[in-house]
């Protein structure tokens, strides 16, 4: 199961139980799902339900002439209330959104913090909006990228790239600075890659705006950053992982372009990474809950990694 889809179900049930006879466009359109996709949902919460999945523990759901009825979901028919820490949290990102100076509608976003502070109570009420909020190694970053962003110039960088440990020059044809996950990104033509690149602003270590109009090529088109912002190419290195039940979250948390199923609670995903370093680590932290299949040179890196490892763990005890 992805996992945008259990938040989406436990919403969805008491959403239903508290409107009998909901219609399935109707549903559809709130929850910002296609009507195939509803669908999809309905069928998998009709096998859902409490331990002993015999007809009577499972619930109960149909939608015969687009009408949507449920019973025998009294175990999840109240939403999920949120606990004091992840109201906080909320807030805390609300209140970010809100100091930006770019976002409109803060008429709206007011009436969702009193809200939220109202339902919350005291505990998450009193957080401070006085966040300090660290944008870049570069202090003035992001005050200089949005002003040559505005104004249509070609930005100079300097940009360390963890996966490879290294700091790489680039001239880049800003097109906008976004908030994904509560981080700040450029996202521009970058003529390094000669391609579309998104830029985390902590990691920009110099920003210099040229004398230079910025001129990005007719392809160059911001991306949907509603699933966030790693998308693989073609070129990136394709790699086959085999998981065991333990390591099936790798699919539920990376892109994959092919998951198939082995048999009891096995997988085999392929996807893509554009570093192999980043793989390395994903390898090591799965352990014995999943082995790379392909590339060879890709599991021969892995082995050695965590020999290298052992040995220094042995030569420190």
């Amino acid at each position: 199961m992805r996992s945008d889809r259990l938040p989406r179900l436990l919403a969805l049930v008491p959403y239903l139980m508290s409107h009998p006879g909901a219609e399935v466009p109707e549903v559809a359109r709130l929850f910002g799902l296609s009507e195939k996709q509803l669908i999809d949902d309905l069928q998998l919460v009709w096998m859902c339900g409490l331990p002993g999945h015999t007809p009577g523990d499972l619930i109960d759901v149909s939608w015969d002439g687009g009408e949507i009825t449920i019973d025998n979901a009294d175990a999840i028919a109240r939403p999920l209330k949120l606990g004091v820490d992840e109201a906080s949290a909320l807030l805390v990102a609300l209140r970010m959104l809100d100091e930006l100076p770019e976002f409109k509608g803060r008429d709206v976003l007011a009436r969702v913090i009193a809200k939220l502070e109202q339902a919350a109570g005291d505990g998450a009420a009193t957080v401070s909006s006085q966040v300090q909020v660290e944008i870049g190694a570069a202090p003035d970053a992001h005050a200089v990228i949005t002003d040559a962003t505005r104004r249509g110039r070609r930005l100079s960088l300097r940009y360390y790239v963890p996966g490879r440990d290294e700091v790489t020059p680039r001239e880049v044809d800003p097109l906008r600075v976004v908030l994904v996950d509560g981080r700040h990104y450029l996202e521009g033509w970058c003529y390094r890659a000669e391609a579309m690149r998104m830029f985390r602003l902590d990691r920009i270590l110099e920003v210099e705006v040229l004398d230079v109009p910025a001129d990005p090529p007719a392809e160059a088109e911001p991306m949907d950053v509603a699933e966030g912002v790693f998308r693989p190419s073609d070129s990136d290195e394709l790699v086959e992982l085999e998981l065991t039940p333990a390591g099936r979250w790798v699919a539920e948390y990376y892109p994959c372009e092919e998951v198939a199923e082995l048999g009891e609670g096995r997988l085999r995903v392929s996807l893509r990474a554009r570093d192999q370093s980043w793989l390395v680590r994903l390898a090591l932290r799965l352990g014995d809950s999943g082995r790379v299949l392909t590339p060879a040179s890709l599991a021969d890196r892995v082995a050695a990694t965590a020999k290298e490892a052992l040995a220094n763990y042995d030569s420190v005890s």
